[in-house]
């Protein structure tokens, strides 16, 4: 997979029960759309979501599931109940919380990666971190490839953007470790991307500037009323 979206445009094809676009069926067209817009790839939340966007893409499919357990901050692909439920799904690479916040009872994440590779064989892994030094320790750890997806999420780096001084932070990451990074967060524009991918980004993960027609609409309206 990381062969096929080297240097491309990954769209983020997710919509959340509270919001207006939650339905696998638009999440298929929706990703039909990235498609036909030259995408490489799309990341999609929960195996419903993933089951119907292959149905209308050939493109490679990063899985997450979106879960809250009590105890934990961790959401995206949080226990092993996740990583089963998404490798029964077509999805070519499954990505999860890499970062260094408490997991759910306690376990460690070189055990939680460990379990990952037995529970998803065939399955490539992701680390969604926020800070240099997830993704330093994500490396070390086995991970197929990291991605920023938790910049300015988290405790640790609150505040933070990819974007800021030039994407300092992207290329701080991009000089620390060997395998691919993938630019996600605060990616909004098509200008940033390019940039992303100038400085060395694998790849690109672009989902609200695209895909949440809310986010894009408020943006437009934020602009007209200042």
């Amino acid at each position: 997979m990381l062969d096929k979206v080297r240097g491309g445009l990954i769209v983020s094809c997710q919509a959340l029960e509270h919001e207006p676009l939650h339905s696998s069926f638009i999440m298929g067209r929706m990703a039909r759309a990235a498609t036909e817009g030259g995408a490489v790839g799309i990341r999609s939340n929960s195996p419903e979501d993933i089951c119907e966007i292959a149905k209308n893409t050939a493109l490679p499919i990063i899985g997450i599931i979106k879960r809250d357990y009590e105890g934990s901050p961790i959401y995206i692909t949080p226990t092993i109940r996740e990583i089963e439920e998404l490798a029964e799904t077509p999805c070519a690479m499954i990505a999860f919380d890499a970062t260094d916040r408490p997991r759910y009872q306690g376990e460690a994440l070189a055990d939680f990666v460990a379990a990952a590779r037995k529970a998803a064989p065939g399955k490539l892994l992701m680390a969604d971190i926020a800070t240099l030094d997830e993704a330093i320790n994500a490396e070390k750890l086995g991970f197929d490839c990291v991605s920023t997806t938790l910049m300015g999420y988290t405790e640790q780096s609150e505040g933070h953007n990819i974007a800021d001084d030039d994407f300092a932070r992207l290329k701080a990451i991009l000089a620390a470790v060997h395998i691919p990074v993938i630019a996600e967060g605060h990616v909004d524009t098509p200008a940033k991307a390019r940039r992303c991918l100038d400085l060395g980004a694998h790849a690109i993960v672009v989902g609200g500037a695209i895909t949440r027609p809310q986010l894009i609409t408020k943006s437009f309206v934020e602009a007209i009323e200042a």
